[in-house]
């Protein structure tokens, strides 16, 4: 079930909200747990129930586990006999067919077909079993309730009954592609005293962002997908991309994830809130960063923090020498290329990134920041080439949208255009339509260009909507929600998140 569909904004949500605050009063926040835990599991077999019980087994087992990591006088073999478990499930479903093309590129495939959500429900109760085997167990005592920020005593809270595991984990706002959100940052608020009562501004702020988010899916988002699509699926058929058809499709892929991915995340961060519960930010304008480092404490900050908490810094982080430093960085981030997917082209984006982050921390040694405007640029320019080989289906693909962003496969503009400003003529082939851009109309240029560069001036002169005011959330809402609801209730298909896949 998707956020963005018919049958969740007008069916799922108020039936579940109904019935989570009725059993709330009726039956208190036990009742409602139960209730919101089978609302979770009914969102996630919506789309494969055969796939149910590996969540619920998943749930189970590793509740079990951490319960014995507790109570055990030995709690290193059972975090050992955990995470091996979890990366063992996760291994099979995601990477069986991957690994067995590299063993033998002949053999044919597996067909195993990946869980929806697997990685993020897996990465989460990872997390859980390693917090616990670091701490103690102490009570939950703490949790934010209307309206409130979340207490720091919320962070040492350790031990956890079944009801409120399995509702953390399975709790339909994070469950399909997070935020990656810890155990002890959401468990305490699921057992606060007035959890399951309603809460005026907490429905009416988490709404308004909701529909934020909503708006960035189905008006932003499923736009700049379109002309992506065009670009990147021409170059998947081998045809050359002509410079503004290379850089156009790259530039609104970026535009596109950004938007999907910040777009799911706020949606989840207004979901819950409805709920009474409060996610972390996951993000913070990344493409405003300053520097690549930057750039990952701004974009999917919560898989950012899992990535430091549980591997950087465990593989040594920045204690080691220099060459171990960069070491750690690069195993860092190919790995966090290869949870992105089973593919090599996700290997690629995390070696990439693993470069940029080891050539900023050398540059950062021995010289002097870049200026502010400069910096940014760089950094900009570097995150929208890595995306190519992310977006690209195969290393051919990737290599033809690179020789077309370089101009090795000519510049071609709109014989309309050309003829308006005729100094184009000496850089520019004319041509009737540029086929891999838009809809291959003569007025395709134009269109794509205003589009871009009123999401390209979104993303890097304005806050996002949690930095915003209140009267420019509004006004925002007051933009977007017309062509949402049409997305909604009329658009002929419904674009899934893009992190589904991975």
């Amino acid at each position: 079930m998707l956020f963005h569909s018919s049958i969740f904004i007008l069916g799922f949500l108020p039936v579940c909200l109904t019935g989570f605050f009725t059993l709330g009063h009726v039956a208190g926040a036990a009742g409602a747990l139960v209730w919101l835990t089978a609302a979770s599991l009914v969102f996630y077999g919506w789309w494969n129930p055969a796939f149910l019980p590996l969540l619920i087994g998943s749930v189970l087992v590793n509740h079990a586990i951490a319960l014995k990591i507790r109570h055990s006088p030995a709690p290193r073999f059972w975090v050992t006999v955990g995470v091996v478990l979890n990366l063992a499930v996760l291994g099979w479903f995601k990477y069986a067919d991957f690994l067995l093309h590299i063993i033998d590129p002949t053999a044919p495939p597996l067909g195993v077909t990946l869980p929806l959500a697997i990685s993020f429900f897996t990465f989460q109760q990872i997390m859980v079993l390693v917090d616990t085997a670091r701490t103690a167990a102490s009570p939950d005592r703490h949790g934010p309730v209307c309206p409130g920020r979340l207490s720091p005593n919320v962070a040492r809270a350790r031990g956890h009954a079944f009801l409120p595991y399995a509702a953390f984990v399975t709790f339909f706002p994070h469950l399909i592609a997070g935020p990656i959100v810890r155990g002890a940052e959401i468990i305490p608020q699921l057992t606060a005293p007035r959890f399951a009562r309603p809460c005026g501004d907490n429905l009416a702020e988490g709404l308004l962002i909701f529909l934020l988010g909503l708006g960035k899916k189905c008006v932003l988002a499923d736009m700049f997908g379109g002309f992506a699509d065009t670009g990147f699926g021409a170059a998947g058929r081998g045809i050359d991309l002509t410079f503004f058809e290379a850089w156009y499709a790259t530039l609104s892929y970026a535009l596109q994830i950004y938007f999907d991915f910040s777009g799911y995340s706020d949606m989840a961060i207004g979901l819950a809130r409805m709920l009474n519960v409060r996610f972390p930010l996951n993000f913070d304008s990344p493409y405003q960063a300053a520097n690549i480092a930057d750039f990952w404490r701004r974009w999917h900050i919560t898989l950012g923090a899992f990535l430091r908490d549980y591997l950087y810094i465990p593989l040594g982080g920045s204690r080691v020498g220099r060459l171990r430093q960069a070491a750690n960085l690069m195993a860092t981030m190919l790995l966090a290329g290869l949870w992105h997917g089973a593919g090599w082209n996700f290997v690629i984006w995390g070696g990439l990134h693993g470069l940029f982050l080891v050539v900023h921390r050398a540059y950062r040694r021995l010289f002097p920041p870049l200026p502010a405007p400069l910096g940014q640029l760089l950094t900009l320019a570097a995150v929208i080439l890595a995306w190519v080989p992310f977006r690209a289906a195969s290393l051919p693909e990737t290599l033809i949208v690179f020789r077309g962003l370089f101009g090795f496969s000519g510049i071609a503009l709109p014989q309309m255009i050309v003829s308006a400003f005729p100094p184009l003529a000496a850089v520019a082939t004319p041509v009737a339509v540029m086929p891999s851009l838009g809809d291959a109309r003569t007025l395709s240029f134009p269109e794509v260009s205003a589009c871009l560069l009123l999401g390209w001036f979104i993303v890097l002169a304005l806050p996002n909507i949690h930095r915003m005011t209140e009267r420019s959330r509004h006004w925002a809402l007051t933009a977007s929600f017309a062509l949402s609801m049409q997305a909604v209730l009329f658009a002929p298909h419904v674009a899934p998140f893009l992190y589904f896949q991975f």
